[in-house]
């Protein structure tokens, strides 16, 4: 009669580590189906396209700039005409679609942000955007009374925030498939 309390214990016990098991490695792989799809959705392509932009922006003011390497907008002397039609040919062929790019990022994919609240750098490019809009709207009326948005892009913040979250997304995929980091 032991014996088969002992065996009837053992199979119990062997199904409740078996459930736990298989409960712990469904749980392992929808995180890492969640990770996965931050980068792929949202984190990768905003750290690229955040890339690219700074880049972009770099080499622009750096043919771009004033004599001592000052912009336009920040110089004294006013942006000639030259200038300015410059700018609003950068701006509407790269830099405004680059940054509604990663503006529709934020908004179709704030779901898949690390943070529980949304992040006021992203906020500020949402609304640096819809600042740019309204620019790029008069331009296209022939209105050039205006040459900036009215809010300011992250540039300080949002670089270095897509290049964290992304690096430490790929250190938790590598984790979750049980891989150690080289770093």
């Amino acid at each position: 009669m032991s014996a088969l309390i002992v065996t009837i214990g053992l199979a119990f016990a062997g199904y409740v580590a078996t459930y736990i098991n298989g409960l712990r490695l469904a749980q392992r792989q929808e995180r890492l189906a969640r990770v996965n799809r931050q980068l792929s959705d949202l984190y990768g392509p905003l750290f690229a396209l955040s890339e690219s932009s700074r880049r972009t922006f770099d080499a622009f003011k750096e043919r771009h700039a004033r004599p001592g390497g000052v912009s336009p907008f920040a110089h004294e002397t006013p942006p000639t005409e030259e200038e300015l039609a410059e700018w609003r040919l950068w701006v509407t062929t790269v830099f405004l679609p680059n940054n509604r790019a990663m503006r529709d990022l934020v908004v179709r994919h704030a779901d898949l942000l690390t943070e529980a609240e949304m992040p006021p750098l992203l906020l500020q490019l949402c609304a640096h955007v819809s600042g740019y809009e309204v620019t790029a709207a008069r331009w296209a009326q022939g209105d050039y009374a205006e040459h900036l948005s009215v809010v300011w892009f992250p540039t300080d913040e949002l670089g270095p925030y897509a290049r964290e979250e992304f690096s430490k997304l790929k250190r938790e995929q590598e984790r979750l498939l049980g891989r150690r980091s080289g770093r």
